[in-house]
């Protein structure tokens, strides 16, 4: 099991091999940064986009979150954090695509479908369950359809790109950028299981890459 030790020891090779053989990259990203694609991604241990993707740094612009969630436009004047980050991303850096990156034994979709924390407070779960009542209405439709086995939990894993994909489009500057033909929006599933990587189609559909 790593402890913050162990990331230092990291730290240290990191410094004295891959720091040094990249010096000349490492120098680029210091003068600033220009990643072409957006990935949003569970903040799940298990699901390292620059590994699943073989990226080097500066290649993507990350945000991990619990269940890979992006909330709807809200103008609000709360603090966003997600919403800044693709503001961010899309406005400042014009990232050509977003990727919703999903994956499986997601604990956030878990949650979600089984109402795991509802009614508990901030700090005991309350955080959580007020953060993937995003997915109320896919729970809704993902037991009508499969209940609540097997099938409805990836199911439920699934939705949490659908769901988030649709919320991004109602950022105006995401819909305004893909008539123009400058941003894609795209969708990927990863399973942790069997490490397949699965993308989302047109029609909401998932397969193999």
């Amino acid at each position: 099991m790593t402890h913050f030790n162990d990331l230092i020891d990291g730290y240290r090779r990191f410094r004295t091999a891959d720091y040094r053989r990249q010096h000349e990259r490492w120098a680029q990203l210091a003068e600033g940064q220009s990643p072409k694609v957006m990935v949003i991604a569970c903040s799940d241990s298990r699901v390292e986009p620059s590994q699943i993707f073989d990226t080097l740094p500066g290649e993507i612009f990350v945000v991990r979150n619990v269940a890979n969630l992006v909330p709807p436009f809200e103008s609000d004047g709360g603090r966003h954090g997600v919403s800044a980050a693709l503001e961010f991303a899309v406005t400042k850096l014009e990232v050509e695509e977003v990727v919703v990156l999903g994956h499986g034994m997601c604990g956030g979709a878990h949650a979600a479908l089984t109402e795991m924390f509802q009614d508990s407070p901030p700090g005991d779960g309350g955080f959580v369950h007020a953060w993937v009542s995003l997915l109320d209405e896919a729970r809704d439709r993902v037991k009508a359809k499969y209940g609540t086995g097997p099938a409805a939990t990836r199911e439920m894993e699934l939705e949490t790109v659908r769901t988030s994909i649709r919320n991004l489009r109602t950022f105006p500057f995401v819909p305004a950028r893909e008539t123009a033909g400058r941003l894609t929006i795209r969708g990927a599933y990863f399973a942790i299981s069997d490490g397949v990587l699965h993308l989302m189609d047109e029609d909401g559909d998932f397969r193999p890459a």
